[in-house]
């Protein structure tokens, strides 16, 4: 694959670019939340609600201009579009959602945390990419905070069973299929001059309702249980607040912010999801983290200041 030049980072878009990182973080935070407040659900109908959502939405808000944004894809794009949907939202909440239900908020999202070490090698390949040995302090603590995230899923306890392992292995999977699209997305955003972040982001929406068409047929087959008529309001209230929230605006924010900064630092930004994630778990939860949590927070959270650190030198070095 081709990648287009990117723009090389400068300070006065890093720091917008930072903010809109921890905007879309707070929001996608939420998403984390979702599975335990409709748990009665299947991963697979709490995905197809979502994107069922998100989809109908992204139609009606690109209907207008959908006429002039066909004409500038190909198949190419379609493609592309068709790929991003499966990994950044519909395998992705999948595996998500799965996690969440077996293994816990915290240790979901704190697997998902160490997605910015994964972008950030991925990244490192990139023309304008600080060099990698600056980012050796980074990646080294995103590391040591991965071994503790590790540890605590597998470490045994009174109300730790065989599912750990299991949400262990989803989540890990989630971070594999989010790592892919973050990459993938970023570099498909550096080469559409004619799109905009939002309008890219409306159409990966109307390819992902199109993907949870199809998995309804699954789902009424797999369904083993009903539901009542409060269950089924709570759980659409809950899909369209998502889809409103996190898939809507918060992609919004993640688009706008990977066209302000170079892929080495966009990955890090994932950081702020983590926080958030973190802070509603352990809210719903009603406890503290346990120490093996706050010494992969502390980590996770080095890590990424670590990194910016190594990304603001060059850009005021530039300027």
């Amino acid at each position: 694959m081709n990648i287009a030049e990117r723009r090389p980072a400068c300070a006065t878009s890093i720091l917008p670019g930072i903010l809109c990182g921890a905007g879309a973080g707070a929001l996608w935070g939420l998403v984390f939340l979702a599975p335990e407040l409709i748990r009665a659900f299947s991963p697979l109908e709490m995905t197809i609600g979502r994107y069922l959502a998100f989809g109908a939405i992204s139609c009606v808000l690109i209907a207008p201009r959908w006429q002039g944004l066909a004409a500038k894809l190909g198949r190419r794009e379609w493609l592309g579009l068709v790929w991003l949907a499966l990994a950044g939202n519909t395998l992705y909440y999948l595996l998500l959602s799965a996690a969440v239900l077996t293994g816990g908020i915290a240790l979901t999202s704190l697997v998902i945390g160490f997605l910015p070490v994964a972008v950030t090698i991925i990244g490192s390949r990139d023309g304008d990419a600080v060099p990698l040995g600056k980012l050796v302090p980074s990646l080294l603590l995103g590391a040591a905070g991965a071994i503790c995230i590790g540890w605590q899923a597998v470490l045994p306890t009174h109300d730790r069973d065989a599912s750990s392992w299991f949400g262990l292995l989803c989540a890990i999977g989630a971070l594999a299929s989010w790592t892919a699209y973050a990459v993938g997305n970023s570099r498909w955003l550096a080469r559409l001059g004619t799109v905009s972040a939002h309008e890219w982001n409306l159409l990966t929406g109307v390819v992902t309702g199109a993907q949870s068409l199809v998995l309804v047929p699954i789902a009424l087959l797999l369904a083993s249980s009903g539901h009542d008529g409060a269950a089924w309001a709570k759980f659409a209230g809950v899909s369209v607040g998502v889809a409103v929230l996190a898939s809507i605006i918060g992609n919004a924010l993640w688009n706008r912010m990977s066209r302000l900064l170079p892929l080495t630092l966009v990955g890090q930004m994932i950081l702020f999801e983590t926080l958030f994630a973190l802070l509603y778990g352990f809210l719903w939860e009603q406890r503290l983290p346990t120490l093996l949590e706050a010494m992969a927070f502390v980590l996770v959270v080095a890590s990424v200041a670590s990194c910016i650190a190594a990304h603001r030198r060059p850009a005021s070095a530039a300027q």
